[in-house]
C-alpha cells in the first residue's frame, strides 16, 4: 500500500533491474544460431551464461531479495540461482504484482547480464552474432513493456562498437516503442574513440532528433566495473568490500557528468538529455560548484568550445535519482531544480530500498510542502523525460 506522503501521485521508479530469463535468446533465436546465442549451461555443477561456447558470467538470481520477499544483507546472494530469487526478479507477473503492493506504479528497466551499459556483448566475436544477441535482447524489452500494460519500461541497449549499426537500432528502438538508450560511459576501453569526440556524433543526433535520453547506469563500463576487487584495500573483509565499492561506484559516474560538459557534447547537442543513474544526488552540488571553479584555473582558451558554465549545462540537459539519501534532497533541488530528480529503489540489486523505498522517499522529502514538486520527483519528472503516458487514475 503506497505510504501516506504520496497517496493519490502516479509513482514511478527511475531504476531498477530485471534478471533475465534463461529462454530470453534461445527461445527468439533463428534455429541456425539457437546454440550461439546467450544461453545458461551447467559448468563443473554451476549454472553459467554461455555465449558462443564463450562463458560471461554465472547465472546468479543478480538480487538480494529472496524467494520469500525478504532482502538478505551481505554477500550470500553471490552464491545464489535464479531459483533463489525473488519471482518478481524476472517474472512480469510477479514483478507487477510486487509493484501494485509497492505502490509504485512503473519502473524503468535496467539490465543484468549484458552488462549495465550493454558492454559484455563486445567480447563477442562473430559480428553477425553480437547484432543478433542485441537485436534480440531489445526485441524482448519491447515485449515485456507491452506485456507489462506499459508500466516497465526497459530502455533498450545500443550496439556501440558499430557506428551505423548504432543509429539505426536507435531508429529502430524508437520504431519498437522504447523510451531510452542505455549504453557504456567508455568505449574507450574497448579500443574505441571517447564519447567526447565527434565520432559518436551522429548517435547524439539520432537520440536528439527521437528524444530519446541517454542513460549512464553505474558500472556501465569495463573500469568501471571493476569496484570491487580494486577499490577496496586487500585486507578489508568481503563485506566491507562490497560497501565501500558499491559507495564508491555512485560517485564514479561524476566522471560522466565531468567528462560530457567539458567535451562540448551538450554544447554540441542542446536538446540531448542525459540520465546519470543510480548514482545518487548529494554529491551534485559540489561537483558542479568544482567543474565551475576548474574553469578558472584552466590555460587560456581551454573552454572556448564552451558557451556556457558547466554547471548551466547539467540544469538544462543531466538528471539524476535517488533512493537511499533521506537528507541532501533540498540542497540539490536548490543546486539543480526539482525538475532533474527522479526516485528509485534498484530493486532487486543489494543497495535497493525494497521494501521501504517510499518511507526513504518520504523521509527525503519531508521538508518539502509543494505538492507539484513531491509528485514531479516521485514520477512526474520521469513522465516527463521518457514521455509516458500517465493514467488518469493510478
Amino acid at each position: 500500500m503506497t505510504a501516506q506522503p504520496f497517496d493519490g501521485m502516479c509513482i514511478i521508479d527511475a531504476d531498477t533491474h530485471l534478471t533475465e530469463p534463461h529462454d530470453l535468446w534461445t527461445s527468439r533465436a533463428p534455429a541456425a544460431f539457437r546454440d550461439r546465442v546467450p544461453q545458461v549451461r551447467t559448468i563443473d555443477g554451476t549454472p553459467m551464461w554461455v555465449v558462443d561456447g564463450v562463458t560471461l558470467s554465472r547465472a546468479g538470481g543478480s538480487g538480494v531479495v529472496g524467494r520469500d520477499g525478504v532482502k538478505v544483507p551481505g554477500t550470500e546472494f553471490f552464491n545464489w540461482s535464479i531459483e533463489d530469487v525473488h519471482q518478481g526478479a524476472y517474472s512480469i507477473p510477479h514483478r507487477l504484482a510486487m509493484m501494485d503492493e509497492q505502490g509504485i506504479w512503473a519502473e524503468i528497466v535496467y539490465p543484468n547480464t549484458v552488462g549495465f551499459g550493454g558492454q559484455n556483448f563486445r567480447h563477442v566475436a562473430d559480428p553477425a552474432l553480437r547484432r543478433l544477441a542485441i537485436e534480440i535482447y531489445n526485441d524482448a524489452m519491447a515485449e515485456i513493456q507491452e506485456e507489462s500494460g506499459g508500466r516497465l519500461l526497459p530502455m533498450g541497449v545500443l550496439p556501440f562498437w558499430d557506428l551505423d549499426l548504432a543509429v539505426a537500432e536507435i531508429e529502430r528502438m524508437q520504431q519498437l516503442g522504447l523510451h531510452g538508450i542505455n549504453t557504456t560511459s567508455a568505449p574507450h576501453d574497448h579500443g574505441l574513440p571517447d564519447l567526447g569526440t565527434a565520432h559518436w556524433d551522429p548517435v547524439w543526433e539520432a537520440a536528439s532528433d527521437l528524444g530519446l535520453p541517454i542513460n549512464f547506469h553505474i558500472g556501465s563500463s569495463e573500469s568501471a566495473m571493476s569496484w570491487y576487487g580494486t577499490v577496496p584495500w586487500p585486507s578489508l573483509n568481503e563485506g566491507c568490500k562490497l560497501g565501500l565499492g558499491s559507495a564508491m561506484l555512485y560517485i564514479n559516474n561524476a566522471t560522466v557528468v565531468g567528462n560530457m560538459i567539458y567535451s562540448g557534447v551538450l554544447e554540441r547537442f542542446p536538446t540531448l538529455q542525459v540520465v546519470s543513474v543510480e548514482s545518487g544526488v548529494g554529491w551534485i552540488p559540489f561537483i558542479l560548484r568544482a567543474l565551475d571553479y576548474q574553469v578558472g584555473d584552466m590555460a587560456p582558451g581551454a573552454i572556448d568550445h564552451l558557451s556556457m558554465k558547466p554547471s548551466d549545462y547539467f540544469r538544462r540537459q543531466f538528471h539524476s535519482c535517488f533512493w537511499f539519501e533521506t537528507e541532501g534532497i533540498g540542497d540539490a533541488i536548490e543546486a539543480i531544480g526539482w525538475e532533474h530528480l527522479m526516485f528509485e529503489t534498484d530493486y532487486p540489486h543489494p543497495t535497493c530500498t525494497y521494501p521501504d523505498g517510499l518511507k526513504y522517499a518520504a523521509s527525503a522529502l519531508a521538508g518539502i510542502e509543494d505538492v507539484s514538486v513531491r509528485e514531479g520527483i516521485m514520477g512526474g519528472n520521469a513522465a516527463k523525460l521518457y514521455r509516458i503516458t500517465l493514467p488518469v487514475t493510478p
